[in-house]
């Protein structure tokens, strides 16, 4: 515990050893300050330069006690920069007294996390609780983002044509307010390879909310999110998005979520291909426990409201019903009696649904 509370225990930034500048910046356990420094150097290295890497202590836990500036508890991301840690973890302190993110990349800013856990992000009125992507672009390398709260994109918010990359890593626990439990995709492109969405919570979007955006997932695991609107994933266009979303579910599964309605996937205007992809045991408590098809002023149509296409996949074994309303998915058939939820999953509060202060898109 010394450990993850001494920033005055060493504030030099060490060089790589050995290997001199090639190895980029060692930073030690917990140097805060050293963490900062190394941070604002690789935002004017340039890019594919050694200035640009900073390596963490393996096994460590780096706390931030208050933010560095505004919002955000590191400095700003503005160049290209890589972070990689081994089993470590980068958090805000759960006693801190001030509400901060973990980190804000902004335009021209590449952020690269490799083995880290970003955790604790906190904001009661802002977005992007572990990281807020600004119109730049993050990739997530066998990292988890976790317990991170705020308004919208609990874990992260990919915002504004920014670019979010995320290969073999985990979005976990994290809690928004409005949309995007785990993710919010607002007018960005996200690609998601391995890993999972694993118990996010949001008004709309448990595990992800895809906002006039482009999402692509290979092989993830979807599951246990929960959320008023799409447990799983809501597709929206909500703030006057020009166009509808792009969503493809490749080799994934969306299990085990739980919603008012759309609890594996909720979708409204745009396109969802799912190949190969299975929507099973998840659990509305009105309609549309795999898939709910609505129209954009929330009245469920089928056509006007959304597109979704099913390739080798399956809908099945979702409570009320597979898919809602009745004939919106090709290829999707519900039984042919309304499955009730059981009683404990009736009640929203139960599920430690959030209180939506949002309008419904």
């Amino acid at each position: 515990m010394a450990a993850a509370f001494g920033v005055g225990l060493s504030l030099a930034v060490l060089p790589a050893g050995p290997a001199g500048a090639a190895g980029g910046t060692h930073v030690r356990c917990n140097d805060i300050t050293g963490l900062k420094n190394a941070i604002n150097r690789a935002n004017t290295s340039g890019p594919n330069t050694s200035g640009g890497r900073i390596t963490l202590a393996s096994h460590c836990t780096y706390t931030l006690t208050a933010p560095d500036h505004a919002d955000d508890g590191l400095p700003e991301i503005t160049g290209d920069v890589t972070i990689t840690g081994r089993d470590t973890t980068i958090r805000r302190n759960p006693e801190a007294t001030q509400d901060f993110r973990i980190f804000h990349v902004v335009l021209g800013g590449n952020l690269t996390l490799n083995s880290l856990t970003i955790s604790g992000g906190s904001l009661c009125c802002a977005s992007g609780g572990g990281i807020y992507n600004d119109r730049g672009t993050v990739n997530l390398n066998r990292t988890v983002i976790k317990r991170n709260h705020t308004l919208a994109g609990g874990g992260v918010l990919n915002d504004d044509g920014a670019r979010l990359n995320i290969d073999h890593s985990t979005v976990e626990g994290n809690v928004a307010r409005s949309w995007g439990g785990g993710i919010a995709n607002a007018n960005g492109t996200m690609t998601m390879k391995g890993g999972a969405l694993l118990r996010n919570r949001a008004g709309f979007g448990g595990g992800l909310a895809n906002n006039s955006s482009t999402a692509s997932l290979d092989s993830v695991s979807v599951r246990g999110n929960t959320a008023q609107q799409g447990g799983g994933i809501d597709q929206i266009r909500i703030f006057g998005a020009p166009v509808g979303s792009t969503l493809r579910l490749t080799s994934t599964t969306v299990r085990d979520n739980i919603a008012v309605t759309g609890a594996g996937l909720s979708t409204q205007e745009g396109t969802a291909t799912l190949v190969r992809s299975l929507v099973t045991h998840n659990t509305a408590i009105t309609a549309g426990g795999g898939i709910f098809v609505r129209s954009p002023r929330g009245a469920a149509v089928s056509g006007s409201a959304g597109e979704v296409t099913l390739r080798d996949s399956k809908v099945v074994r979702n409570r009320p019903d597979n898919c809602n309303p009745e004939g919106s998915v090709p290829g999707c058939t519900n039984p042919t009696q309304r499955i009730a939820p059981p009683t404990s999953q009736l009640s929203p509060t139960r599920q430690g649904l959030p209180r939506n202060t949002a309008k419904t898109p």
